[in-house]
């Protein structure tokens, strides 16, 4: 079947059903005690909890922590090296004078138009806190208030320290977000510069920690981040894919010059929508773009198909807990290509993640969660 003729076959299949990842809306995208991060870290008092991030040892002083071998890097929350090269200051708000923002939906002129997004922040932040930012954009069939649920999301912040950001879809498009083969360059960028709008807003509120702001999607959502990763790079520490990728349909991976670290994960070659969006094909493509361009990556494959992946959670944490942990340990100014997991994943990661393509031993077992299309 030919590219075209699958794009108008998932148009048709949009009108039946909520579409693919709405179970991935799971992206139960929890919060990793351990990555108090960035700030927490370095306290001491997170980093105990970086059991996550360097296994009680290395909590103490926050100072490294890292799983198998990372205790020479540093985290988000700990100084920079001298010399290391860092994010840019956020960008200005193309709308003027921010609006102040709250814990729940906000609306912002950006674009032309009012766009939502909800903001979740830690219950009680502290004076000195410098917290990381997480964009989390939501799947086809779900919304900002179905991450925010269904990833349990006040739980991440308020254990993790973290900012999280999700934003709304415009519902202008077929596929919620702008990255298939049929998106003008300037759609793209008007959804660049909602990126930048909510960055510049939600930074001149909050101290956020630049050297950490990240991207995380699931399904539709994991689809934009990697062109986000392109359009937007320069912001972003690191990347998360949950069921998404590039190619086919999808526009091709972009060519950023910040060669940010990412996490790849999908369900096996079950992982597809009505057999005719296949997240596998998708994901082994980022993954191929990825290594060509030196970036670092971890690559996880559960068998559950396009269904919320079965990670178990862990002393406590929520079941992403090792995903958010993956933001924390790796800091804007980290070196292309390189990581603190390159000798070994910390233990909170599932036995089906490892380093690099065609690394990962797949999960076997059954799966708690029905596929999503």
């Amino acid at each position: 079947m030919k590219y075209g003729a699958i794009f108008f076959a998932l148009v048709g299949i949009v009108a039946m059903a909520e579409g693919c990842g709405d179970d991935g809306g799971s992206a139960n995208t929890g919060g990793i005690a351990g990555s108090g991060a960035g700030e927490a870290g370095g306290a001491g008092g997170t980093g105990g909890v970086g059991g996550v991030g360097g296994a009680g040892g290395a909590g103490g002083d926050g100072g490294a922590g890292g799983g198998g071998g990372a205790s020479v890097f540093l985290k988000c929350g700990d100084t920079p090296p001298p010399g290391a090269t860092l994010a840019p200051e956020p960008p200005k708000y193309s709308g003027g004078e921010c609006p102040t923002l709250v814990s729940g939906h906000n609306l912002i002129k950006s674009g032309g138009a009012d766009r939502d997004f909800r903001l979740v922040v830690p219950t009680e932040i502290l004076p000195d806190e410098r917290l990381p930012a997480i964009f989390l954009w939501h799947w086809l069939g779900g919304s900002a208030d179905d991450f925010y649920e269904k990833g349990q999301i006040q739980a991440a912040v308020d254990s993790q320290r973290f900012i999280a950001v999700i934003p709304e879809s415009k519902d202008d498009v077929t596929f919620k977000w702008p990255f298939d083969t049929t998106q003008t360059p300037a759609r793209m960028e008007e959804e660049f510069v909602f990126f930048d709008d909510m960055l510049a807003c939600v930074s001149a509120q909050f101290s956020v920690n630049k050297e950490c702001v990240a991207s995380a999607g699931v399904s539709a959502g994991a689809l934009w981040t990697s062109q986000l990763a392109g359009g937007r790079g320069q912001y972003l520490s690191s990347i998360i894919s949950l069921s998404g990728g590039t190619g086919g349909l999808i526009k091709p991976f972009p060519n950023p010059e910040h060669r940010m670290p990412a996490i790849v994960l999908w369900g096996g070659p079950t992982d597809n929508c009505f057999g005719v969006m296949n997240f596998e094909t998708a994901s082994k493509d980022l993954e191929k773009n990825l290594a060509e361009r030196g970036h670092f990556f971890l690559e996880c494959i559960h068998n559950c198909g396009h269904a919320e992946p079965p990670i178990d959670a862990m002393n406590g944490l929520t079941s992403y807990a090792s995903m958010w942990q993956f933001v924390f340990d790796h800091p804007y100014w980290i070196g292309a290509g390189e990581s603190p997991y390159a000798k070994g994943l910390p233990d909170i990661f599932p036995t089906w993640c490892d380093v690099g393509a065609a690394s990962a031993t797949p999960r076997e077992g059954s799966c708690p969660n029905g596929p999503g299309c």
